[in-house]
């Protein structure tokens, strides 16, 4: 009873998560695409490679740590096992 309420309440604030992330993400890449926009104004030469990594670099971080916690998860709710005896 405890495991699949605590199952659920998981579940539950993943699909909230999931849902609200992309609303976040695309609020993000607007202010990114409006600060080369005015940099460039500013300078012909301006180089965006810089910023490309970075946005690289920033989405990379949680795809990590979602898939270091899913590793976890399965370990834990996955015994190793146990060697068959002759």
């Amino acid at each position: 009873m405890k495991k699949t309420f605590f199952s659920a309440v998981f579940a539950l604030l993943l699909g909230v998560l999931l849902t609200v992330a992309p609303l976040a993400a695309h609020a993000q890449c607007v202010m990114c695409k409006s600060q080369v926009e005015s940099a460039r104004q500013e300078r012909d030469d301006y180089d965006v490679a810089g910023l490309n990594k970075g946005i690289v670099y920033m989405m990379t971080v949680p795809y990590i740590l979602m898939g270091a916690v899913g590793y976890f998860w399965y370990r834990r709710t996955h015994p190793k096992a146990k060697p068959a005896r002759a």
